[in-house]
């Protein structure tokens, strides 16, 4: 019997015994092919000669220094290529571990922000509901996800939410995508008000959402009227793009396709791509000034933060993507993707909606077309999904609860980068036997 505590504690996963490219390898020599990077992680795929020397290269020089004492060259240099590659108005990055220690360090840095301006009354945090922001305890209780936040509520400090922006769901009939855009972006200004004009520190928010309700992008001007309410305001925007960032949606950062600059942004997951833990908290120019102009300092740190190793891996990804240019490739084979998607999947009777960018592509799966009705949330379809894909050799990121934290699943698609049209028809085709036994089943 297994001494690891696995997620799920009633079940032993496989034990993968090694990978390449767009495919894992379990113990028994099955193939699995990695169509969601484990969660919107491994964008390179496995097995990166070029990343793989970075690593060893670092290794061999020095592999930990801590960062009250000294920094390191690859984060330096990782750093520098961060800065150079952010929207504009971006001026520094801080190298951390993962992403939900990333959002707890962004919103430390956007309370001390008003701290450091003499305005130490703001103390409100708003968010969406159907986010996710991480699972330790700030960023837990800043996602909006009811389900997961069920249990450890007495432990979350105070946060606020406001609707999503979620046409299939929420865009009236009649109602056009600017007027949708519009309302929706209008909660926040609502939210402000009513918590007190000069109270609220933040609003965090993921640019295209993620795991909790399937890659589901923005419409119209809705995040233009985002910035230009917090702007009004003197509120901190925070954009989360730990899933959806770094090369996922076609663009190194989602935002750059909203025509907007946060004033936080988070980025983990294909930073690193999954070769060493790597997340980075993106600091706008104003936010660093307050803290270098008042204290001298961000109140923050850990133990790992600016690792040696992580750096240099995350920069080798970093200029693979660039040099390889890989975001060409997203944009073109997530069209391929999603064109296979709607072909299959357009008229399936339980596939309602098939949504996303790049190659973060989300299918939301509906007991009745028409009506857009979830199944049962009792049968738990996205875990029967999960267990019949992986029996057909492949890996898909689904959940439930998609609509309000208990109804509705999903699958999320995020595979790698590099890969192939012969690729993608093997997802489209497995993905379709794959649900064609788990609804013939129920």
């Amino acid at each position: 019997m297994s001494q690891l505590m696995h997620r799920d504690l009633r079940h032993t996963p496989k034990t993968a015994a090694k990978a390449e490219g767009a495919y894992i390898y379990d113990t028994a020599g099955k193939a699995y092919l990695d169509a969601c990077g484990g969660a919107a992680v491994s964008c390179l795929g496995h097995g990166h000669p070029r990343i793989r020397e970075a690593i060893i290269r670092q290794l061999d020089t020095i592999a930990y220094a801590h960062t009250s004492f000294f920094t390191s060259e690859p984060a330096e240099r990782l750093a520098t290529r961060l800065v150079e590659d952010a929207p504009a108005g971006i001026t520094h990055a801080m190298i951390l571990n993962g992403g939900s220690e990333a959002v707890e360090a962004a919103l430390k840095m956007a309370r001390q922000y008003h701290v450091e301006r003499g305005e130490p009354q703001r103390r409100h945090v708003i968010a969406r509901r159907q986010s996710y922001h991480g699972n330790t305890l700030a960023a837990l209780a800043t996602g909006g996800n009811e389900g997961r936040r069920k249990a450890f509520q007495p432990l979350l400090i105070e946060t606020h939410h406001i609707g999503p922006c979620f046409a299939y769901h929420y865009m009236l009939p009649g109602e056009s995508e600017a007027d949708y855009a519009a309302r929706a972006a209008g909660e926040l200004e609502e939210k402000i008000l009513a918590l007190g004009a000069g109270s609220v520190i933040a609003f965090v928010a993921e640019t295209v959402v993620g795991a909790t309700a399937g890659a589901v992008p923005p419409v119209g001007d809705y995040f233009k009227r985002i910035r230009a309410i917090c702007d009004r305001y003197g509120v901190l925007l925070i954009l989360d793009e730990v899933m959806c960032g770094m090369g996922r949606t076609g663009t190194l950062h989602a935002c750059e396709q909203e025509g907007i600059v946060p004033d936080l942004q988070i980025v983990a997951k294909g930073l690193g791509a999954g070769y060493q833990p790597v997340s980075a908290v993106l600091v706008s120019g104003p936010v660093y000034e307050a803290f270098s102009l008042g204290s001298g300092a961000f109140a923050h740190g850990h133990t790992y933060m600016g690792h040696p190793v992580a750096a240099a891996a995350a920069l080798a990804v970093q200029e693979v993507i660039a040099e390889e240019r890989l975001l060409d490739s997203v944009k073109n084979r997530g069209a391929y993707l999603m064109q296979a998607l709607k072909a299959r999947f357009g008229n399936a009777p339980h596939v309602g909606d098939i949504r996303g960018r790049g190659l973060f592509i989300g299918l939301e799966l509906v007991s009745d077309r028409a009506s857009r009705a979830p199944f049962d949330p009792n049968l738990r379809l996205h875990a029967r999904v999960k267990t019949a894909a992986l029996d057909n050799g492949l890996m898909i990121y689904p959940s439930g609860g998609t609509i309000d934290g208990q109804r509705g699943d999903h699958i999320l698609l995020a595979p790698p980068f590099i890969l192939t049209e012969e690729q993608a028809d093997e997802i489209v085709q497995r993905l379709e036997d794959t649900l064609d036994a788990v609804i013939k089943a129920l």
